[in-house]
């Protein structure tokens, strides 16, 4: 499934590019979504009469305008972008196992976004008060009546006559509570993430507004009819993705529904609990860190923290890692200042490493290799296209748990050590296993970052950003040379 997935990306990456490939994007897509939704959803409520005789009467007037046309329809299809995107987003993170460990809060979460989204959404089909609204909130009100611990019957409320504005003042309420409680829960979803992307790539947002206002005017949204409670819609321009609920109800019961519902949303949940390998945390010497702060700000995912230095002067901090955080990629040890393998000191201890690979087990490695007459050195993440396949008498292949574990002067002191080309390949752009790898190492080789690779370095280096699978990319690439 993950091989799939892989290929599915590179498709995309080819028809839209790596930056803008909306496929890694999908959590700033619903973001982008969500907004548009709150500054539709906000004019709209200005410009409607929400009462349950007035709200008909208003939709249709606005409804004949091109701009009204346009904000309905802007509306009502980033609704479905939107639950689409979260269906997309969870299934993504789902296939990549992005479910436990340190994102088991983010997996969370976002599984509890779900019912929010859907409550809200189906809340919205309401406030028109057309045939379409009136089918689903009678039958939302017969299918919460299944439930053993409400009181009074809801559905009795659509028996006789019509509905009264105290009924629709509570459909009014139910459509901008649960947003306001979806943008606070999605707040709640990014907290443990550092360098939110909130926003996707200009391309893909311009294209996305751009494409919903285009189907806003090619199939604009109608009302179907005020709705009369004397009467039963016999035929409904249905929306399947938002209200599939009311089908599924129909096909089976209202019972069977909720059972079906608990039970995927429960084994969504519990998908943390399952065991996962236990992994090494980086462990911080307070003898060689300094408290410049880079390992904390290239941390995909807050583990890093700064606090007073036990063995400085009064002012000089120290890092200090979150080990329930820590995602075991190593960027940090990669960020740091005293990782660089010129260091004259016999033990190599930096201020922050892995315990798994440490600095001066890399540096060791690289060594001997060259000794021994190798000429060819291949830095990779281990998570993408492999290095290990690259292993020849000539070549020295380095897999790192991320290639932003890489200290750029290791290029340097490859190449000055006796290395003819020196490779740095790490996954897509996009792709990374840990979110900012691949772009802070390509910053960080292109001086825009620090550490930064010098710029006096001989151009006998070059990059590759290939996935898992696309290792014939990697040979051509050793094998071209520079």
């Amino acid at each position: 499934m993950r091989a799939w997935l892989l290929a599915l990306d590179h498709r995309f990456d080819a028809a839209f590019g790596g930056a803008a490939n909306p496929l890694k994007q999908l959590g700033a897509l619903a973001f982008l979504l969500l907004w548009l939704l709150a500054v539709s959803g906000v004019v709209l409520y200005a410009l409607l009469d929400t009462s349950a005789q007035g709200s008909y009467r208003s939709m249709e007037a606005l409804s004949r305008t091109p701009w009204g046309q346009a904000l309905r329809g802007l509306h009502r299809y980033a609704a479905d972008a939107f639950v689409l995107a979260m269906l997309l987003h969870l299934l993504r993170e789902g296939v990549l196992r992005h479910h436990a460990g340190v994102r088991t809060h983010a997996w969370t979460t976002g599984v509890l976004l779900l019912p929010l989204a859907y409550a809200s959404s189906i809340g919205g089909f309401w406030i028109p008060w057309d045939r379409l609204g009136q089918f689903s909130a009678i039958a939302t009100a017969e299918w919460l009546d299944a439930l053993p611990f409400l009181g009074a019957p809801l559905a009795r409320n659509f028996l006789q006559g019509g509905v009264g504005d105290r009924l629709f003042s509570l459909f009014v309420f139910v459509h901008l509570g649960l947003p306001l409680l979806l943008v606070f829960a999605s707040w709640t979803h990014v907290q443990r993430i550092s360098r939110v992307r909130a926003f996707p790539h200009r391309t893909l947002a311009a294209g996305t507004s751009a494409a919903l206002l285009l189907l806003a005017f090619v199939l604009p949204v109608g009302n179907q009819g005020p709705a009369d409670l004397a009467l039963a819609p016999q035929r409904l321009d249905f929306d399947w993705l938002l209200l599939f609920v009311h089908p599924l109800v129909d096909a089976t019961s209202a019972q069977a529904t909720w059972a079906l519902l608990a039970a995927v949303f429960a084994g969504l949940l519990a998908l943390p609990l399952v065991r996962v390998p236990a992994q090494p945390v980086a462990v911080v010497d307070p003898a060689n860190c300094n408290g410049c702060g880079r390992c904390a700000d290239d941390c995909p995912f807050a583990a890093i923290t700064l606090v007073p230095h036990p063995l400085r002067r009064p002012g000089v901090q120290l890092a200090q890692v979150n080990t329930a955080l820590c995602a075991s990629c190593g960027i940090c040890a990669g960020a740091c200042p005293s990782s660089t393998p010129f260091r004259k000191t016999q033990a190599f201890v930096t201020g922050i490493d892995m315990p798994q690979g440490p600095m001066g087990a890399m540096r060791e490695r690289l060594r001997e290799g060259l000794a021994r007459g190798a000429r060819r050195v291949v830095f990779g993440c281990e998570r993408g296209a492999r290095v290990a396949t690259l292993r020849a008498p000539d070549v020295i292949a380095l897999g790192l748990p991320c290639i932003a574990n890489l200290p750029p002067s290791f290029v340097e002191y490859a190449l000055r050590e006796g290395a003819d080309s020196v490779v740095v390949a790490g996954c897509r752009e996009g792709g990374c296993e840990f979110r900012l790898g691949q772009q802070w190492m390509a910053q960080r080789l292109a001086g825009m970052r620090e550490p930064h690779l010098r710029a006096g370095v001989p151009p006998r280096w070059r990059t590759v950003w290939a996935d898992a699978g696309e290792e014939a990319r990697l040979r051509a690439a050793l094998e071209d040379g520079t």
